[in-house]
């Protein structure tokens, strides 16, 4: 049988990137915050809009890169990645922990420049351990279409 674990996301950041090396093996731990929204509306037909945010954590020549852009809050990212989960110990209330975190594989920045993009960095390029610095396929995000307004069923 086969498995998939695939997560894509857009969204902003919501705090400014954190690097760490990690305690075990030495690697370049990149970890952030990714805030998404969506729109709906209530039974009453007022549109409403949730805010979901989403741990995002990358290793490597990808932790490398996202610190050579300064990546900062408030930019827009395409993020793919797989969802993990991992649990521990507090070691100051003896409670079980759980965080359920995106491992980043590749990534798109959508900040425009000079709106706050990234010295060097313009909309359409990808960032991924295999294919740093390589321009997507498509420039244009397919995936940045506006939500179309209108009344709808859906419970989202």
């Amino acid at each position: 049988m086969a498995y998939l674990n695939k997560v894509m996301l857009i969204g902003n950041i919501g705090k400014d990137p954190e690097i760490r090396m990690s305690q075990t093996g030495g690697r370049k731990r990149v970890s952030f915050s990714l805030a998404t929204s969506r729109r709906y509306r209530d039974n009453n037909g007022e549109q409403k809009e949730q805010t979901d945010w989403h741990n995002i954590v990358g290793w490597g020549k990808i932790a490398d890169i996202v610190e050579q852009l300064g990546i900062r809050k408030g930019m827009s990212l395409y993020v793919e990645g797989s969802l993990t989960n991992r649990s521990w110990t507090d070691q100051t209330s003896g409670q079980k922990r759980y965080a359920t975190e995106v491992n980043m594989d590749t990534f798109q920045l959508l900040t425009p420049r000079g709106q706050g993009g990234a010295p060097g960095a313009s909309q359409g390029n990808s960032y991924g351990q295999s294919n740093s610095y390589a321009p997507a396929q498509n420039s244009t995000p397919v995936y940045d279409a506006p939500m179309p307004e209108g009344d709808d069923d859906l419970p989202f």
